[in-house]
């Protein structure tokens, strides 16, 4: 199973999707982890009832942060803002190793795609690889325009 983990985060890293500068994104924020060097730019295409319609993201990072951004702006899109970061709050518990069952609730399937990360929680170091796309969108969506990992 960690090798099928491994070929999903080598091939998202290598091949990111939806990474991209849209040109009708609404909201958008500059991120930075600077022990990794990971810095990415998070665009979203957020509509009047807080709906997500897209989601790209540009930048430069490991492998993890490379395909955690482009898993990231897979699984968003056609989610509401509080649905997502309701997602970011799974999704970071899955890598510090606070969660590891899902609960069956709406994010259910995603969390099963995202579980490619759960490996990182044994590298603390990594955390923040695999969460700085989720934190740099959460910036976006609450109009601030930069976060870091620090």
């Amino acid at each position: 199973m960690r090798e099928l983990y491994q070929e999903v985060i080598l091939d998202h890293g290598k091949n990111p999707r939806n990474f991209r500068q849209p040109e009708d994104a609404n909201c958008e924020a500059r991120g930075n982890n600077p022990l990794c060097g990971d810095q990415l730019t998070v665009y979203l295409k957020v509509d009047e009832g807080r709906l997500i319609r897209d989601a790209a993201f540009e930048g430069r990072g490991c492998a993890i942060s490379m395909a955690s951004a482009s898993m990231m702006t897979q699984i968003v899109c056609g989610k509401t803002v509080s649905q997502v970061q309701s997602l970011f709050d799974k999704f970071h518990k899955l890598c510090t190793g606070e969660m590891e069952e899902f609960p069956q609730d709406e994010f259910t399937d995603d969390m099963e795609k995202l579980r490619v990360m759960s490996g990182v929680s044994r590298f603390p170091m990594r955390v923040k690889c695999a969460t700085l796309s989720w934190h740099t969108m959460n910036a976006a969506v609450a109009g601030d325009n930069e976060t870091t990992t620090e």
